[in-house]
């Protein structure tokens, strides 16, 4: 019976043991949660404890003073330990995306592999090179939604290098079509306001007309464009009440029909 061939995996696709990572959490409430354990067991020297955003010192911290924690139960023991581990594995994770981002500079600014292998503690530029793009690989994953676990292989990382500048490149394209959008809203609310006075209003109209004179002035992140684009909206509505309850236009003037008429292709943008 004949042998079967194995055949080479996909330089670009995702390996089949899958590398997990801690991802992002909140690095600085867990020291405080570890600070609370050695206050909680009357660690003497608690106020030498670094502050929670120090997070290496802070740890460097709690393991010198492990003992203290003797008067806790050994669920808090343990609470603190795991901590501990769990922080150490965050640090590490940051630390190699930084230590990437310096080797890609040393090498922007000129520096061979064979200058590389001292820093990186290995003996030969090919094991600074393949250190690097081991590095660089962990550094991608999980970068953008879809990037997953990334091969240390020049080709996998060279395509998850393009679905990342890809992905930004879109992300760049919706924020200036975000940025029109709110600027041409913008506009059309200061020309609704420039000729409020030939608007016929009630008091629905009235007030949401006062809304948006309010935010207008303010409105600068897309939380605050949100509103503005609320308001107008309900404004107009409210306009357009008016006209089917009276029979007659809410706008006495062109300019004030054509200011209307903007606002409305602006919230339809």
């Amino acid at each position: 019976m004949a042998s079967r061939r194995k055949r080479s995996p996909d330089p670009v696709k995702p390996l089949v043991r899958q590398h997990r990572n801690v991802g992002p959490l909140d690095a600085g409430a867990l020291v405080g949660e570890l600070r609370g354990l050695h206050e909680k067991a009357g660690d003497p020297d608690i106020e030498r404890m670094p502050a929670d955003d120090e997070i290496y010192g802070a740890l460097v911290y709690a393991e010198k003073h492990a003992n203290s924690l003797r008067s806790l139960a050994p669920e808090g023991q343990k609470a603190a330990a795991l901590t501990r581990v769990l922080l150490w594995e965050f640090l590490g994770e940051r630390v190699r995306l930084h230590q990437s981002t310096a080797i890609a500079g040393a090498r922007a600014a000129g520096a061979e592999w064979r200058e590389l292998a001292p820093p990186l503690a290995v003996g030969a530029p090919s094991a600074a090179y393949n250190k690097a793009r081991r590095l660089q690989a962990l550094s991608l994953t999980g970068a953008v939604p879809g990037t997953g676990q990334v091969r240390r292989t020049p080709e996998a990382v060279r395509q998850t290098e393009r679905r990342i500048a890809a992905h930004r490149a879109a992300e760049e394209r919706a924020q200036a079509d975000a940025r029109q959008r709110h600027s041409l809203l913008a506009r059309a609310a200061r020309r609704l306001l420039d000729h409020q006075d030939a608007l016929v209003l009630d008091e629905d109209a009235e007030y949401w007309l006062g809304e948006v004179a309010e935010v207008l002035p303010h409105c600068g992140t897309p939380t605050q464009m949100l509103g503005l684009s609320r308001y107008l909206s309900a404004t107009l509505r409210a306009l357009r009440r008016l006209e089917h309850r009276t029979g007659r236009p809410s706008a006495r003037t062109d300019e004030a029909h054509a200011a209307c008429a903007a606002v409305a292709s602006a919230l339809a943008e």
